[in-house]
């Protein structure tokens, strides 16, 4: 017979997402099971965000070095030292080890369970082990659904046999591919397309619609674009893969798409993400396995009785971003540990309040940051909006002390109603920590005329706010 074991809260799916929520309820003293069937810390830590990342960090420094005078003069390669970023790489993600976080995990009272978690009835869990034995697992208060997403992958002919490249391979790559074609111009797309580039890949960049990050303003679409090409990714718009063959094992690939065809070192797939919920048992409460998992504001599943099951971060299909499954980590360890104490929730009572607010930094050169909404969205979305954008340094020429070459853009979309910002988009070199003020000022809806009063430093890039925040006289 298979034990059953006996928790508080189980959390199936240790990536971000449940690695946040899982101890925060057992400082709510809660006894929690966190169950993986991987590396706990998930899809961002491994293979994702921070690998990533530390692949582009040095190309964005190196490129801030090159353009700097007094500096590029001592700068002799051509590129970053490939060898010191792999290293860096492999620090950063625990060389493919997650005993660090086990170990920190169980230090915190948790257990962590390395098996397939699947529902299995009302606060059921059934666990299966690698080598195919079977446990249960019963959570007297509340299950948790944190299981991601998975790289989708076209049904192309003879991809499959080429063996492409997902994110997995790209992250923790050993070698930089001499040519590489990238099919897919959304974040990722272009986050690899500066990757490769940046290491020395001669990039082919191939684009089903006709611009680059097609929800993201035109203009930040068009100045990613134009960088690409100056680090000579050669992009093609309105054309798809549409066959694919690696004649030679370990060879060289050739790739067809509209009337072309070219030869290339590795493919990489950057065509969309896939949620993780077949087999996980969704039958067995009366919603659909392989579904996104539909939640309220609580992060609570709709249309399961009860207020046993949640989910959150990429599973609920809200926001694909890891920062949100950290954020709805929070929100899920309130309301579990509220509702195990015996409190009734208000509808508005510690609640996610994630719509329409979300930022999110895309890591190309330049850097394009995005808060709230867009023009497009916010009168789709039925506002009376007015815009306030600027380009700079002609805005303010201050700003090209930064670097030589300093290129950047950003425009507010304002409700012409209430006067405050709905959406922020910046554009240019190291803007990523400009994020934080915009959402502040989108989340807290603080009216423009007193953002005007907010001063940046001089001389500083915050200074970017102030010709979008002047009266227009």
């Amino acid at each position: 017979m298979p034990e059953t074991k006996e928790f508080d809260v189980a959390i199936i799916g240790g990536g971000t997402g449940g690695a946040h929520v899982a101890p925060y309820l057992a400082a709510e003293g809660l006894k929690v099971a966190l169950v993986e069937d991987r590396l706990i810390g998930g899809e961002c830590h491994y293979w994702a965000c921070n690998p990533t990342k530390t692949l582009l960090r040095p190309i964005e420094v190196f490129a801030l070095a090159k353009a700097v005078p007094g500096v590029r003069e001592t700068v002799k390669s051509d590129q970053p030292d490939i060898a010191a970023v792999f290293a860096k790489r492999d620090e950063i993600i625990n060389h493919l080890s997650d005993d660090a976080a086990v170990a920190a995990f169980k230090q915190a009272g948790i257990e962590v369970i390395h098996a397939h978690g699947r529902l299995s009835g009302e606060r059921q869990v059934t666990l299966t082990y690698a080598d195919g034995h079977e446990d249960s697992l019963h959570a007297r208060h509340a299950v948790v659904l944190v299981t991601g997403t998975r790289p989708a992958i076209p049904d192309i002919p003879g991809l499959a046999s080429v063996q492409p490249w997902t994110n997995r391979d790209l992250s923790v790559m050993t070698h930089v591919p001499p040519r590489t074609l990238v099919v897919g111009g959304g974040v990722v797309g272009v986050e690899f397309a500066t990757i490769l580039a940046g290491l020395g890949s001669d990039v082919t960049l191939l684009v089903r619609g006709n611009t680059l990050l097609h929800n993201s303003e035109p203009v930040a679409a068009e100045m990613v674009a134009e960088s690409l090409r100056r680090k000579g990714v050669k992009i093609h718009f309105g054309t798809q893969l549409s066959a694919a063959s690696r004649p030679v094992v370990d060879g060289a690939v050739t790739a067809t798409f509209g009337d072309q065809r070219i030869e290339v070192d590795e493919i990489v797939m950057a065509t969309g993400r896939l949620v993780n919920t077949g087999g996980l048992g969704l039958d067995t409460v009366g919603l659909r396995d392989g579904d996104f998992v539909q939640v309220d504001n609580h992060l609570q599943t709709i249309g399961v009785d009860g207020d046993w099951l949640y989910a959150m971060g990429d599973t609920t299909g809200r926001a694909m971003l890891s920062h949100i499954s950290q954020y709805h980590a929070v929100i899920v360890a309130d309301v579990i540990a509220a509702r195990a104490r015996g409190r009734e929730l208000g509808n508005d009572e510690l609640i996610a309040r994630d719509a329409s607010n979300l930022p999110q930094v895309i890591f190309t050169d330049p850097q394009v940051v995005e808060v709230g909404r867009t023009e497009s969205q916010a009168c789709a979305d039925g506002f009376a909006v007015t815009t306030r954008p600027a380009r700079f340094p002609e805005a303010d020429h201050t700003l090209a002390l930064q670097r030589d070459g300093f290129d950047a853009w950003a425009k507010l979309v304002i409700d012409a109603d209430t006067d405050t910002l709905l959406g922020a988009t910046f554009v240019g070199p190291q803007f990523a920590e400009l994020v934080q003020a915009a959402t502040l000022a989108v989340v807290a809806k603080v009216p423009v005329d007193v953002l005007r009063h907010v001063v940046a430093p001089h001389p500083s890039v915050n200074q970017i706010w102030n010709p979008l925040l002047a009266r227009e006289r």
